[in-house]
Parts: structure tokens; C-alpha cells; sequence
């Protein structure tokens, strides 16, 4: 498969990508704390999500070996977005898809495993596959914690943790 057709399909991944974010961006659904504890744990744990995009979703990670996630605090995505990003992932990118089944019968982009290597786009393996629920509540999440909250700093750490943990020491008072 040609570089021009690789090409062609990242820019209409990027472009679905980017009228979605174009649109109005979704309030979070009305979450319980334990809710927002869920779907932080999913984050931070089960999807591992701050392994590339920092615990903060601001990109700032620790390990310098994983791939760099996206800033996803300046980010504008909307819920329904969001969960299709998680669910399907990037093809080509190092975001992964989240769900077990995403290229196994083209409900992802269209596209299924075989289109993939016809076209070399490379998919990396997620730290765990997520179940439909689990990925809203991700989703839920990050709309309520981490999407379009402006950049981190100890207020936003706060609300972040639900308190002033350690973490949000290192920024100023």
C-alpha cells in the first residue's frame, strides 16, 4: 500500500476527528463522587491512560519510554467523541483502541484489522480492553475532571484529587 493511501486515511481520521471536536462541546453527564472515582481508577489504573497523557491528562508524564499522549486538558471534545476515541483509538498514532472488537468488524472508521495492514497502520496493543460501560465512565471522567479544564495548577489539582494531596504542592499557592 502507498504512502499517498496511508496518507489519504489519517486525513480522514483527522478530519472526522476534527468536526467532531469543531462541534459543541457536551457537558459531562451529572456524576455521583463514586462515579468520578470510577472512572478515575479506570484512568489510572485498568486503561492506564496517564501512562501517556500524565495523571493529570495534561500530557506531562512520568515515563519517558511511552508514547505522548495528547494534552487533554486544552482539548474541546465533545462526550460522543471522546468515547469513539477511546473505543477505536488512532489508527497510526500511538493511541490505542480500547475495544476488544474495534477492527474486527468495521465499526471502527470503517476499517477492520485487514485494512490496517494493507494499509501498514500500525495499532498498538491497549493495557487492558474495556467494556462499553467502562468507556463511558472514562469518558464521564475526563469530561468531568480533565477535558477543556485549562492547564493544571493547585486549583485545579484539588478539584482534580477532590483535596490538596501531595501532588498538588508543587504548584504555587
Amino acid at each position: 500500500m502507498s504512502g499517498a493511501s496511508n496518507t489519504a486515511l489519517l486525513l480522514r481520521t483527522g478530519a472526522i476527528i476534527a468536526l467532531a471536536a469543531a462541534l459543541e462541546v457536551a457537558p459531562a453527564r451529572a456524576q455521583t463522587p463514586d462515579d468520578i472515582a470510577a472512572g478515575m481508577r479506570l484512568f489510572r489504573q485498568k486503561g492506564n491512560c496517564q501512562a501517556c497523557h500524565g495523571w493529570a491528562g495534561d500530557g506531562r508524564k512520568l515515563d519517558g519510554q511511552m508514547p505522548d499522549g495528547a494534552d487533554l486538558r486544552v482539548s474541546v471534545l465533545d462526550r460522543d467523541t471522546l468515547i469513539l476515541l477511546i473505543k477505536c483509538g488512532r489508527p497510526g498514532s500511538g493511541m490505542p483502541a480500547f475495544d476488544k472488537f474495534a477492527y474486527s468488524d468495521g465499526r471502527c472508521y470503517g476499517l477492520k484489522q485487514a485494512d490496517l495492514r494493507a494499509k501498514n497502520l500500525q495499532m498498538p496493543d491497549p493495557p487492558s480492553a474495556l467494556l462499553a460501560r467502562e468507556i463511558e465512565a472514562l469518558a464521564d471522567f475526563m469530561l468531568a475532571k480533565i477535558v477543556g479544564k485549562g492547564p493544571m495548577d493547585r486549583s485545579n489539582c484539588i478539584d482534580y484529587w477532590g483535596s490538596d494531596v501531595q501532588a498538588c504542592r508543587e504548584f504555587a499557592k
